[in-house]
């Protein structure tokens, strides 16, 4: 998506890093450079407020569920490897994984 406009940050890198800064991920001279942006191009501003409140929908609706640690490590383990730059297997990450009795 692009509003078709020039900045001086584009409108695909705002968009590829926007759940950075929803997460509070990002550094804060990015943080800045991001928030100019969103005051320049109103395409790129609805969907930060659309991601942000679809953020908050999910934190309301499903914040007070737990989940299984092994899950959870699965998941972290494969950030890991993106980070790292690694390649990423395609295995399930679901708890149990394809052979679990639970799933259909």
């Amino acid at each position: 998506m692009s509003c078709g406009e020039p900045h001086e940050t584009d409108c695909s890198e705002v968009l590829d890093h926007l759940y950075e800064l929803l997460d509070g991920e990002m550094p804060d001279g990015d943080c800045t450079k991001f928030e100019v942006h969103f005051e320049e191009c109103s395409p790129c501003l609805e969907m930060y407020g659309l991601e942000q409140a679809v953020k908050k929908l999910v934190k309301r609706c499903c914040g007070s569920d737990d989940v299984p640690s092994d899950l959870r490590s699965k998941v972290m383990g494969r950030i890991d490897l993106i980070r790292a730059g690694h390649p990423v297997p395609d295995e399930d990450v679901t708890v149990g994984g394809p052979e679990s009795p639970d799933r259909e």
